[in-house]
């Protein structure tokens, strides 16, 4: 009876054992089965967090397709084979991340002016980059070294509005209230005799333009 049982108990060990290698079979074929499907279905979730400045730009561009800027971007002379990721200035092609940095800087510097200040100020950063004496492009411009207060106090990095967005749009699609002035500044802050001495074109708000 006792050997009965123990070749019983056995078998039913070897059983188990069996069942046991069945399923780590069956769970690694599963695996390769899962990973590549959730991969191919979920990547970013997987692999990346957007957040920063690039979450910024995501929903920056999420308002320009919004408001059909987007299109225009794409399509109101835009260069062939560049499709949305483009605009044309006054100088050449702009790419969208350009306009959402446009964008954020008419924001630092105008966020409480009316809206044609605010395409004043994204004016003068589009003009610079025609001008010999600026850097070409509206990154170049903008990061100069102390060109904009905005800049130096990050005041940038706030949130972008669908104003702003739209303000950096039609600056590079070519509005220039300002009839292109390189200057821009509020006399209630500014304390530089030299901008003075510039050729003053028009006075927006706050602020006053200037060649």
């Amino acid at each position: 009876m006792m050997k009965w049982k123990l070749l019983k108990k056995l078998k039913l060990t070897k059983k188990l054992g069996l069942t046991f290698k069945l399923n780590k079979k069956l769970y690694f074929w599963a695996g390769l089965f899962l990973i590549p499907l959730a991969l191919a279905l979920h990547p970013a979730a997987l692999f990346k967090t957007t957040t920063g400045p690039e979450k910024k730009e995501q929903q920056a561009t999420a308002l320009l397709t919004e408001q059909g800027s987007a299109a225009r971007l794409g399509q109101e002379g835009g260069p062939a084979g560049e499709g949305e990721d483009a605009a044309v200035s006054r100088g050449g092609a702009v790419s969208r991340s350009d306009v959402v940095l446009l964008a954020q800087v008419i924001e630092g510097e105008a966020a409480d002016e009316p809206y044609s200040g605010k395409v004043a100020v994204g004016a003068v950063i589009v003009n610079r980059t025609k001008s010999t004496d600026f850097p070409k492009t509206i990154p170049g411009v903008v990061y100069e070294r102390d060109a904009f207060e905005s800049v130096s106090n990050v005041q940038y990095l706030r949130p972008v509005t669908a104003e702003a967005i739209q303000a950096a749009t039609d600056a590079v699609n070519g509005a220039d209230p300002v009839g292109g002035a390189l200057y821009f500044w509020n006399p209630a802050k500014s304390s530089s005799e030299w901008v003075y001495t510039r050729h003053i074109v028009a006075r927006i708000g706050s602020h006053v333009f200037a060649r």
